[in-house]
C-alpha cells in the first residue's frame, strides 16, 4: 500500500532524544569517553570562569560541538551552529534538548576562545588517555615521532617587508582589493620580510624544488603498539623544529631506568639529535640518512632486530596526520597566531584518538 505524503502538523513529541540515536551508534561509545575526560576536567573548567556574571555556554558543551566539527568535517562555526538546529544526533551528543535554543556563531567562536587560556586541548587529550581501560592499550616502551605542516592562513601577498620602504617591495598591480603582484625575482625570506595577516607564521619549503608557503610545524608523538597519538605540538616552522620538539615530547617518557625506543624518518638523522637522545637512556631508531654523508646511526642500532619493527611501525604516524589535515580540517588552517593554531592542532589529535578507540577497545574485550 502507498504511503501518504501529508505533512502530519503534529504540536507536541513524545519521543525521547535518547531513543532516536540508534544503541550500536558509533558516537556513544565515543561519548562515553569524552564524558569520562571532560568530567576529570572539570576543576580545570572551574578555575577558567568567573564566579558572577551571566552563564555562558557550558565548556563540555562547547568541546563535545567542536569534536564534531572535527569529526564531520564541517568548515566553520556557523555551518556547525546551522547543523546543531535541526541535527538530532548532534543535539544529543552536545548535550541539548530539542526545545533548546543553540547559539550564535560569534558567541559559540568567543566562548572557545576562553579555552585557549587553560591549556585545555592538551589536558583533553592527557585526559583520555589517561582512563584505565584505554591506558591498557598504550605503550610505555615504544614510540615514534614526525612532523608536517600546517599551512596558515595568509596569502603571500601578505608577505612584506619589515621595514617599509626598504626598496624590497612587490611591485604594484592592478587596484582593487586583491592586486595582482609579481614577485619574480626579489629576494624574500623571513629574516627580512613578514606575514601582515599573520605575523608568527614562517615561510617554509618541505623539500628541494618544492614551492615555499606561509605555515607552521605540526609534530606528534605515536606509541608503537596501538598508534595512538600521545602528545602534540606546534612549532614555528624551521629546519630545527621536528629534533627539538621530538626531544621536548619524548622527555616525559624517557624518565625511568629502562630503555625505551623512539622512531622516526630521515630528517632527525642528526648527531647531536641522536647522541641527545641516547643521553636520555632513548634508543634512537631513526632511519638513516646516507644522501652525500655520513649517518649518525651505526651497527650498534641497526643490528637489533627492534630497530626494523620501529622502521615499519612509525610510517603509520602518518595515518594521523592524514586524518588531522583532510578530515579535521587543518591542512589549511582557519585560525591565526601560534597559539590559536597549536591549541586546534592537539585538539583534532585528541578527535583522532576518539575515533580510533571504539574499536581498538571493542578488539580488546573480544
Amino acid at each position: 500500500m502507498r504511503g501518504s505524503d501529508q505533512r502530519s502538523g503534529s504540536l507536541f513529541s513524545y519521543v525521547d532524544i535518547e531513543a532516536r540515536v540508534r544503541p550500536n551508534h558509533p558516537l556513544r561509545a565515543i561519548r562515553r569517553l569524552v564524558d569520562a575526560a571532560l568530567a576529570s576536567l572539570s576543576e580545570d573548567f572551574a578555575g577558567l570562569y568567573s564566579g558572577m556574571g551571566r552563564p555562558s555556554i557550558a565548556p563540555e558543551m562547547l568541546l563535545r560541538a567542536m569534536l564534531l566539527q572535527a569529526f564531520y568535517s564541517i568548515r566553520s562555526e556557523r555551518q556547525l551552529m546551522e547543523r546543531l538546529e535541526f541535527d538530532l544526533l548532534f543535539r544529543w551528543f552536545v548535550g541539548l534538548g530539542v526545545d533548546d535554543a543553540t547559539w550564535d556563531h560569534s558567541t559559540f567562536s568567543k566562548n572557545r576562545d576562553r579555552l585557549l587560556e587553560g591549556e585545555i586541548a592538551a589536558r583533553f587529550l592527557s585526559a583520555v588517555l589517561a582512563q584505565p581501560k584505554v591506558k591498557r592499550l598504550l605503550s610505555t616502551d615504544h614510540f615514534s615521532v614526525d612532523g608536517t605542516l600546517i599551512e596558515a592562513w595568509a596569502s603571500m601577498k601578505s608577505f612584506k617587508p619589515k621595514a617599509p620602504g626598504d626598496g624590497n617591495e612587490p611591485p604594484p598591480g592592478g587596484g582593487g582589493r586583491n592586486a595582482e603582484v609579481d614577485f619574480k625575482g626579489q629576494k624574500r625570506s623571513n629574516e627580512t620580510h613578514q606575514s601582515t595577516t599573520d605575523p608568527e607564521a614562517r615561510l617554509y619549503r618541505k623539500g628541494s624544488g618544492m614551492e615555499a608557503k606561509l605555515c607552521f610545524m605540526g609534530h606528534t608523538l605515536m606509541e608503537n603498539r596501538s598508534c595512538l597519538i600521545v602528545d602534540a605540538r606546534l612549532t614555528l616552522a624551521d629546519g630545527h623544529g621536528e629534533r627539538n620538539a621530538a626531544l621536548s615530547m619524548i622527555e616525559a617518557w624517557a624518565d625511568r631506568p629502562r630503555a625505551i625506543s623512539l622512531g622516526a624518518d630521515k630528517a632527525y638523522d642528526a648527531e647531536d639529535f641522536v647522541n641527545e637522545l641516547r643521553s636520555m637512556n632513548v634508543r634512537p631508531h631513526v632511519a638513516q640518512n646516507t644522501n652525500g654523508r655520513r649517518s649518525a646511526i651505526d651497527g650498534r642500532t641497526t643490528r637489533h632486530a627492534g630497530y626494523a619493527a620501529s622502521q615499519i611501525l612509525r610510517k603509520r604516524i602518518e595515518e594521523g596526520f592524514g586524518w588531522i589535515k583532510s578530515v579535521a580540517g587543518m591542512r589549511k588552517t582557519r585560525l591565526r597566531g601560534r597559539d590559536r593554531v597549536g591549541w586546534a592542532f592537539t585538539f583534532a589529535a585528541a578527535a583522532y584518538n576518539l575515533v580510533r578507540l571504539p574499536k581498538l577497545l571493542a578488539g580488546a574485550t573480544a
